[in-house]
């Protein structure tokens, strides 16, 4: 696993164009099909990941802390989806739900690498690491495919529904 995740780092940019164009095709894929309907949902999000992740590879991943500015393009771009989410949408689709629970997770592992190798220095290989790099590349992944789809191809929907039922709130 450790030998994996070095060649993925090696990979990095390759990776990283490979996921930018895959948002830049959902967007337009989606601005394409969404011509001649009234709900342009879907191209408005695809819209909105495409300009994050488009916007973050400028970012030089040299800098000193590469994982606390990726923390925060994810961040900026859950706001966004939550503001647009809260002004100008009744029915969420299926994406939006995909969108803020791939890039929570995004979050959540770039603040921990920038914890782990930047505030406390390790530089020795762990389970987080582990997480990081395959977790985050197949978030994005699925991110770019439920974009393209709008079907809850892993059931988040479903379980937030229930959730929803549930537990009586929103």
């Amino acid at each position: 696993m450790h030998n994996l995740l070095w060649a993925m780092a090696n990979l990095y940019d390759y990776i990283t164009i490979l996921i930018t164009w895959l948002f830049v095709f959902a967007f337009l894929y989606n601005l394409s099909t969404s011509i001649n309907k009234p709900d342009k949902s879907l191209a408005q999000i695809s819209f909105i990941m495409m300009v994050s992740y488009t916007s973050s590879m400028v970012m030089d991943p040299q800098t000193a802390t590469p994982h606390l500015n990726l923390f925060l393009f994810d961040a900026a771009t859950i706001l966004t989806l939550m503001m647009w989410a809260g002004f100008f949408i009744k029915n969420k689709p299926t994406a939006f739900y995909y969108l803020i629970v791939g890039l929570s997770f995004n979050a959540f592992v770039f603040f921990g690498m920038h914890y782990d190798s930047i505030v406390l220095g390790n530089m020795e290989f762990w389970w987080f690491w582990g997480l990081y790099g395959i977790g985050q590349l197949t978030s994005d992944l699925v991110m770019a495919v439920v974009l393209f789809t709008n079907k809850d191809i892993l059931g988040l929907v479903k379980v937030k529904n229930y959730l929803v039922r549930r537990l009586g709130t929103y």
